[in-house]
């Protein structure tokens, strides 16, 4: 029997332990344009970062939180998209019950939680976790649970630091040093008010954050419209005026937690924010997707992952290397690569900072660095697929060359050839594409 004290944030206050939820947002198929061409084989929260897919960060992140049972997927992709993974995902933590809520149309992150309202508040949870799918990070779940508790919080938001000149493009956290608490928040302001940013991952008290967004909603559907009449030549249309009134009442049902909900919660004056010193970062194009599988190498590099390659002289950590792949011996990886299933990897080549996805070959002397190459791709002898270094701390994945901006990731899509001694540089590749010329800041269609 252990004799260890149950954490501050399990421990019942003089009454029956709370329970606690998870909800997973994964948007939907008309989101995620800037993951292409990578999300036009595969939704984005199941491209595979670090040999995972990004959805399986966050679940790896929750089963270390004893308490949560139940874990909800709220997105409006067709359910038979997830469910594989969900399987999958149900067998690695068979402790957690996972279930796909579909939308019925996209309703913004607060409207989809609000929708679902009534499966979320079954058994009655006192709060649930909220993250984006769309998130790199440590996700430190169990620190935002004991915040909740030694604050009787009604929210607790993760934030973290970012260059002051890039915070605007972000919501933007005003809150007290010494409490912790959520002064003011704006989404994206005009200018700086604070370096301090909201990653995306909350912990709501149930009591507290449905009335928020039903008090949203109400805003949004009591706004006053403006009426337009038409002229002469526009009449026509004005025979389509029930239409519009349709489509402005579905507008009304989009909420997002971000823009529409936040800001009255930090006026409530019960909201917190736990800032974290660990790694975060947005996944929102292709190219973002390689530091952020330098992030989750690095920290299971850290954390002694024994799925990661044993280091030698060729092999520089932390690397990835799928149990079917094929690495020919003097191939040179790492550091920060991810190698998929039954990619095979010639002799004397050089790979850094890449992921390479599955069934891919990379023929012998080839040099693949800062890049993205497809599922079924082949890369011939001596050829040279290339991106650009972007430092760590910046939160974008395009740099400006000869004063146009290019990726600076190089992705090459689903089944792109590059030809032998070919050179391809900052460039986009749609799928199904033979290169075999050299090419450079280039999207190729």
């Amino acid at each position: 029997m252990s004799l260890q004290p149950p954490s501050l944030a399990s421990r019942p206050k003089g009454g029956p332990a709370k329970t606690t939820k998870a909800v997973i947002l994964v948007g939907g198929p008309s989101r995620g344009t800037r993951f292409r061409p990578l999300s036009m084989e595969l939704p984005k929260p199941l491209f595979p970062v670090a040999g995972h897919p990004i959805i399986e960060h966050c679940f790896r992140a929750i089963a270390n939180v004893p308490e949560i049972k139940e874990v909800f997927i709220v997105g409006y992709y067709e359910e038979s998209v997830f469910q594989p993974f969900i399987n999958a995902i149900s067998t690695s933590f068979p402790q957690l019950t996972v279930k796909y809520l579909r939308e019925y149309q996209a309703l913004g992150t607060a409207g989809g939680l609000y929708h679902f309202r009534d499966v979320i508040l079954k058994g009655k949870p006192d709060r649930f976790f909220v993250l984006n799918a769309d998130v790199c990070s440590s996700f430190p779940l169990n620190d935002m649970l004991e915040l909740f508790e030694a604050k009787d919080a009604e929210a607790v938001m993760l934030g973290t630091r970012v260059a002051s000149e890039s915070a605007t493009n972000f919501g933007c956290i005003v809150s007290d040093t010494h409490t912790k608490r959520v002064l003011h928040y704006v989404e994206k302001p005009e200018g700086q008010i604070s370096n301090l940013i909201n990653c995306g991952v909350y912990l709501f008290a149930t009591e507290c954050i449905f009335p928020a967004i039903r008090s949203a909603i109400k805003r949004r559907t009591e706004r006053p419209r403006l009426l337009s009449y038409p002229s002469s030549e526009n009449l026509e249309s004005s025979y389509y005026q029930g239409q519009e009134d349709d489509d402005e009442d579905k507008e009304n049902t989009v909420v997002r937690l971000e823009q529409d909900v936040l800001s009255d919660i930090a006026d409530s004056r019960q909201f917190f924010v736990l800032e974290t010193k660990d790694f975060w970062r947005q996944i929102k194009t292709a190219g973002s997707a390689v530091p952020a599988n330098a992030l989750y190498l690095t920290k299971a590099f850290q954390m002694g992952s024994e799925e990661l390659a044993k280091p030698s002289a060729n092999i520089i950590p932390p690397v990835y290397i799928h149990p079917s792949a094929k690495v020919d011996p003097t191939a040179k990886i790492g550091p920060n690569v991810s190698i998929g299933a039954r990619s095979i990897i010639g002799a004397g080549v050089r790979v850094k900072e890449t992921i390479v996805l599955d069934d891919s070959e990379i023929k012998h002397d080839a040099c693949v660095m800062y890049s993205i190459v497809g599922w079924h791709s082949k890369i011939g002898a001596w050829a040279r697929v290339e991106g650009t270094p972007t430092p760590i701390t910046s939160h974008s994945t395009s740099i400006v060359k000869n004063g146009v901006k290019v990726q600076s990731i190089t992705i090459l899509g689903k089944e792109c050839g590059v030809g032998d001694e070919v050179r391809v540089q900052n460039c986009v590749c749609l799928p199904n594409k033979e290169l075999k010329r050299d090419v450079s800041n280039e999207v190729i269609m």
